[in-house]
């Protein structure tokens, strides 16, 4: 039997696909296609953590619907953040979904599906004790070379934008002797580059060790053989530690890579957030990182038109990005959220606004980061190569190590040859923005 996937949302999403391919393919012997058309079974996994997100998961639903029309389809499955919030909504008005499952119950899969095989709908949501280890399933679906790794799960933050503790449960963190299992197996097979996901990586292991302890996790992540570089995304400003800041300067496998979320610079929005303590302690944790390690990557997510957002804020989040010159900066216009603190908040900013505020952010830091970029002219970068360009089928595209897998920019070479996977030297002699393009320095025998 052959099943399609169609997977939206966050990298940590993605994950749980390759968690529910995992179970079908390796438990069931399903083929994966990708041609949805001739799918006999399409799982849809859903993202509900933002307006948009929540407007492409129920385009994407509707469209694989049609192919019990257009095509060979027979039965549709959606599962994810949408199906945790809306499932009772889901079943009712789109007949052609035949099974719901939440985000903590994607392990059932292989029984729903026989179920939903027999006749019968199922819906089973609410559960949010699910955690991945290293012997759960899964089919990786990066290059081959390169592997998210789950390190934990949930949120014990409330943020009062945002609906994932709600959906996702509190903090679940894994073992880092199971961490460091998968991150084994995982390098057998093949991978050279770890991508360390959580919904606040900074906060790992607070719950079974009570402390913070991604600095551990990651010296023991450093010394498996096989895997050259290491990567971790969504560090909570309040909890990055100097042990860490040290510790991803001193390790070789370590990228210097920090993607820390500030969400807004403003005292009052940070405190209506319930985000870090203060803009001063942001700046405070920027630079002790910017001082340590100098040649660092920072990446940051900001946030505008929050409640209440004044246009005094707004500028001076606006001036915060021009002076502290982030590598990427990812802009969001606030999305007004059922089940959220800030849903009920006075002074909602109009839409026209929010659209006119991310149009200065977003243009400030393309602007920004061509600008910074051009000192890469005429120097040697470290590249790991993906494969075969987008843009040419006569060029190969890689990565620094300060370019993540698919949210920031690539390097792409007009001249050598190498294999994905490769790590090889780049010499930089144009740039676009995010962007630089360059010929492969072959090593001297």
């Amino acid at each position: 039997m052959k099943i399609g996937l169609i997977s939206l949302g966050c990298s940590k999403n993605l994950v749980d696909s390759e968690n529910i391919l995992g179970f079908l393919i390796n438990k069931r012997g399903f083929e994966l296609v990708e041609d949805l058309e001739t799918a006999d079974i399409v799982v849809v996994n859903t993202c509900a953590f933002i307006g948009d997100a929540k407007e492409e998961s129920i385009e994407a639903i509707l469209e694989a619907a049609e192919y019990k029309t257009n095509g060979n389809l027979k039965k549709l499955v959606v599962a994810g953040c949408l199906s945790e919030r809306y499932r009772d909504e889901l079943i009712n008005e789109i007949p052609e979904i035949d099974a719901v499952i939440g985000t903590g119950d994607i392990e059932k899969i292989c029984e729903i599906v026989d179920s939903i095989l027999d006749g019968n709908k199922e819906v089973v949501v609410g559960s949010q004790d699910f955690l991945p280890n290293c012997n759960t399933e899964r089919i990786i679906t990066t290059y081959p070379h390169t592997a998210y790794l789950k390190i934990s799960e949930g949120c014990d933050k409330r943020c009062t934008y945002c609906i994932i503790p709600s959906l996702r449960g509190d903090l679940r963190s894994r073992t880092i002797e199971d961490i460091v299992a998968e991150a084994e197996k995982l390098a057998k097979s093949g991978v050279k580059e770890l991508n360390l996901l959580a919904q606040e990586s900074t906060e790992y292991g607070l719950d079974n060790y009570k402390e913070k302890a991604l600095a551990k996790l990651l010296k023991e992540l450093a010394k498996v053989e096989g895997i050259e570089w290491i990567r971790t995304y969504y560090m909570y400003p309040n909890s990055i530690t100097d042990e860490l800041i040290e510790v991803m300067r001193d390790e070789p496998k370590i990228c210097k890579y920090f993607d820390v979320p500030i969400q807004h610079i403003s005292d009052e929005i940070l405190q209506k957030m319930a985000r870090a303590k203060s803009g001063d302690y942001i700046r405070s944790i920027l630079g002790r990182i910017r001082s340590a390690i100098p040649d660092a990557v920072i990446r940051t997510t900001v946030i505008v038109g929050f409640p209440g957002e004044t246009e005094e804020q707004f500028e001076e989040l606006k001036d915060f990005i021009e002076e502290f010159k982030f590598d990427y900066v990812g802009v969001f216009k606030y999305s007004r959220e059922e089940d959220t603190v800030a849903y009920n908040l006075p002074n909602q900013v109009p839409e026209e606004i929010k659209e006119k505020r991310w149009a200065e952010l977003t243009n400030l830091q393309a602007d920004i980061a061509e600008r910074k970029n051009e000192q890469f002219i005429g120097q040697e970068v470290e590249v790991m190569i993906d494969g075969i360009s987008s843009e040419s089928e006569y060029m190969l595209e890689g990565r620094t190590r300060g370019q993540a897998l698919e949210i920031d920019g690539k390097v792409l070479t007009n001249d050598g040859t190498a294999k994905p996977g490769d790590i090889v030297r780049v010499k930089i002699e144009q740039n676009f923005q995010y962007d630089f393009i360059g010929p492969i320095i072959e090593e001297e025998e």
